[in-house]
């Protein structure tokens, strides 16, 4: 897949999550051109949205997911932590090692019930990421703690 496509694919992603009717009112572009700018057609492969439309809708969606792809492509590593809980979680590393192993269970009962049929579907690698994503923020959170408790 070439980036320009994998980026399109993304840029897909990003206005579906917002969705259409919300992305066109975030950007001020309209269906037809955010249309194009995830369009495959080889007349539109040159199009692609620009940073301060992505911007603006990625704070609307649930996950930044040009911003994401663009870091994939450099080999570098995002922490989207959307959890935006009330209060800090106490406890510090045993709480985390506790957390740790609930949420590897989780990916583990997706990863299970995906391929039960051979078959992992796009819905099912989705859940999949998100499980990772969980059990990231986990291992970050630990990974503090233990740099407060040896400071």
């Amino acid at each position: 897949m070439s980036i320009g496509s994998y980026l399109k694919k993304h840029t897909e992603s990003l206005v579906k999550d917002v969705g259409i009717e919300a992305a066109c009112g975030l950007t001020g572009k309209s269906k037809a051109t955010l249309g194009r700018y995830y369009s495959d057609n080889a007349e539109h492969a040159d199009r692609f949205m620009p940073i301060d439309a992505v911007i603006a809708l990625e704070q609307a969606a649930s996950y930044p997911h040009v911003t994401g792809a663009l870091a994939e492509l450099q080999g570098i590593t995002l922490s989207h932590d959307d959890r935006r809980p009330n209060d800090e979680r106490s406890g510090g590393v045993n709480s985390d090692v506790i957390a740790l192993s609930q949420r590897f269970a989780m990916l583990m009962t997706e990863y299970q019930q995906s391929i039960e049929d051979g078959v992992i579907t796009v819905n099912e690698a989705k859940r999949l990421l998100k499980e990772t994503t969980l059990l990231q923020q986990v291992l970050i959170d630990m990974k503090l703690h233990l740099e407060d408790e040896s400071a």
